[in-house]
């Protein structure tokens, strides 16, 4: 049985990620987990005429700022969405990504929610501080989908996509997956992504029907293997060429509302491949 007893949320300001919010609300309610919202003070924070000082931060609220910014934002659902959970409020000064990991330590959170851009998170490097949480801490990380003015939604988890790769880090993302699915009643889906298997000759572009056989047998295969390993029975989706490109196609054609990877897939470090996933799905990415 999967168990969340608590969510680290970093929050920013003055441009808070309400859609991370409420999924984090909804996680929050599902799981009876307590949140943590930690706002990392910075000059740009200061900036924008949050506290400086130290006695004016300690009076200062984080979770009425929240409801403050959607109401703002004609968002009247979220000051309810906070009723009956447990909330901690955290404010530290200094570097975002070195706090968030440390706190996450110090709290023993059980999932790191947050944006994958924003002013404090750096957009101009496009996610940086997600990106160095992601190198930085061992704690499952849930990412808000990379799409800039994008609405916020009600948030369901009725589908779940699970990237692959069979490397024996796998058992852990797919636990987590299938335990998502159980606890939601969602549709699982298995992806794997083999290599491209197409290339340029003369008159253009072909596929060799024999090694895109043989790719997709033998996925389908180490599938079945891990299914059968892990006791459980899913939907597979099999593609093939750029790992992000590929996933998002998975994303949309079943209907993923969250994607599931573990830390070193498709060959490669995750915690930088993954980054280019969390950029290309526009779901939610939970990097276990």
């Amino acid at each position: 049985m999967l168990t969340i007893k608590k969510i680290l949320l970093p929050v920013d300001f003055p441009n808070t990620s309400l859609r991370v919010v409420h999924q984090a609300a909804t996680l929050a309610h599902h799981f009876h987990s307590e949140i943590v919202m930690l706002h990392v003070v910075t000059a740009r924070s200061n900036a924008a005429c949050l506290p400086e000082d130290s006695p004016e931060l300690a009076d200062w609220d984080i979770l009425a700022e929240i409801t403050r910014v959607a109401e703002k934002n004609l968002d009247q659902s979220l000051g309810p969405e906070f009723d009956g959970l447990t909330i901690q409020r955290v404010l530290v000064k200094g570097s975002a990504a070195h706090a968030i990991v440390q706190t996450a330590q110090e709290e023993e959170a059980d999932l790191i929610m947050m944006p994958s851009y924003g002013h404090t998170f750096n957009q101009f490097l496009l996610g940086s501080v997600t990106a160095k949480v992601l190198h930085g801490t061992g704690c499952p990380v849930w990412t808000d989908a990379h799409v800039e003015k994008s609405p916020v939604q009600e948030f369901a988890i009725r589908n779940i996509l699970c990237a692959v790769d069979f490397t024996p880090h796998n058992h852990k993302a797919v636990s987590w997956a299938t335990q998502m699915a159980t606890e939601f009643g969602a549709r699982l889906t298995l992806a794997h992504v083999t290599p491209g298997v197409e290339f340029w000759g003369p008159g253009g572009n072909y596929v060799n029907p024999e090694w895109k056989e043989a790719l997709v047998s033998n996925a389908s295969q180490h599938i079945a293997d891990l299914q059968r390993d892990i006791g459980i029975k899913t939907d597979v989706f099999i593609g093939s060429g750029d790992v992000p490109k590929v996933l998002s196609q998975a994303a949309k054609r079943t209907k993923a509302d969250l994607l599931v990877t573990g830390c070193y897939p498709y060959g490669g470090h995750l915690r930088t491949h993954g980054y280019a996933n969390i950029c290309a799905v526009p779901i939610p990415v939970l990097n276990v």
